[in-house]
């Protein structure tokens, strides 16, 4: 199965989908917020905030795993994606590493599948279609080097990101 097999992408409620790890576009702190992040530590449940706590936030472009209380995965991986500042701040850099960090911890949890979220794309002002060409590039470099992934589902909340990521696979 080629990378691109690998790869799916569907309109909808990443909270929803059954996977082994969740990815969750969260802020430094941790502690919930808006969005996609909001959304998962409603629907997981106080187990996810109190493991985040003991976590005490992450960095930019790195990532954190946790149970996934109420939701039907086995984790939560939390990435903090960049806040767009015009492209003049590492920011490609820190969103490519938002993925492949995410990736590496599905591995060293043994999840075969992940579903991701459009990082940095909402309130922090990515441009969507850059953002959906590092997501998919960056999967596809990290599967085809790590045949643990079997599965990357992204899970767009818009009709506009879903087209963007089809684009970006498909080319």
């Amino acid at each position: 199965m080629n990378s691109s097999e690998k790869m799916k992408v569907v309109l909808g409620d990443i909270t929803k989908v059954k996977v082994d790890a969740i990815v969750n576009a969260a802020n430094n702190t941790l502690l919930g917020g808006f969005g996609v992040d909001g959304a998962i530590h409603q629907e997981g449940g106080e187990q996810i905030l109190e493991e985040c706590k003991k976590i005490g936030g992450c960095e930019t472009g790195e990532a954190v795993v946790t149970t996934a209380g109420k939701l039907p995965a086995k984790y939560v991986i939390h990435t903090v994606g960049p806040v767009w500042y015009g492209g003049n701040n590492l920011e490609a850099e820190k969103l490519e590493s938002c993925y492949r960090n995410s990736l590496q911890l599905a591995v060293d949890h043994q999840c075969k599948s992940i579903a991701f979220p459009n990082i940095s794309t909402g309130a922090y002002g990515y441009p969507k279609q850059e953002a959906a060409r590092i997501a998919v590039n960056t999967v596809r470099k990290f599967v085809e080097r790590n045949n643990t992934i079997e599965s990357v589902l992204f899970v767009c909340y818009t009709t506009e990101n879903k087209e963007l990521i089809s684009q970006a696979i498909a080319s």
